[in-house]
């Protein structure tokens, strides 16, 4: 199931909160960007392992100025209790930033964050954005989701072999049978 939080995603951006907070004059405040986040429609209601789901974002400059070089990335977490830990994205997502040179006062840009589900487990996902000036970071809201496992032996797989496999060699060993005894 699939899940929009309006709270900030404070765990996962604690490492870079630290960063920001002990560096002088950055502060973790939201400056004229927002970011929004959204599960894709397309997205399965209760996705298991091996399912692709999709976040889409909108990143809107809401100042009075351009912001010049956004960056924006994707972050997970696995919240289960005893596993809490950031998941690397490596086999997860491909597309793990985007970069604009430059977003005037009221424009906004749409990503959308595929995503391959590689383990079950309990996930929160959240996309923060930066310029290259600015003194702040701006996450989005957290979407929690959760994947369930997939079966190891799916018998749609299974039961075209287990009698297919005897049929094909009872077939075979028939007409071998048969050929045999012809040539007599």
């Amino acid at each position: 199931m699939i899940k929009r939080s309006k709270c900030a995603f404070a765990g996962l951006l604690a490492g870079s909160l630290l960063i920001a907070a002990s560096a002088p004059g950055l502060a973790a405040d939201a400056g004229p960007l927002s970011v929004s986040i959204s599960p894709a429609a397309s997205n399965p209601v209760s996705p298991q392992m091996g399912d692709r789901l999709a976040f889409e974002t909108v990143i809107r400059n809401g100042g009075g100025k351009p912001v010049d070089g956004l960056i924006a990335w994707i972050s997970l977490v696995q919240v289960d209790q005893g596993k809490e830990q950031p998941i690397d994205l490596e086999d997860w997502s491909a597309h793990k930033a985007i970069s604009r040179t430059s977003l005037a006062p009221g424009e906004a840009v749409q990503t959308r964050w595929p995503m391959r589900l590689i383990q079950s487990g309990h996930y929160r996902v959240v996309v923060s954005a930066v310029s290259r000036d600015g003194t702040s970071l701006t996450p989005s809201p957290f979407a929690d989701f959760t994947v369930r496992q997939k079966p190891v032996v799916e018998s749609s797989r299974v039961v075209p072999v287990a009698v297919g496999l005897p049929l094909l060699l009872g077939i075979s060993f028939i007409g071998w049978r048969r050929r045999g005894r012809s040539a007599d």
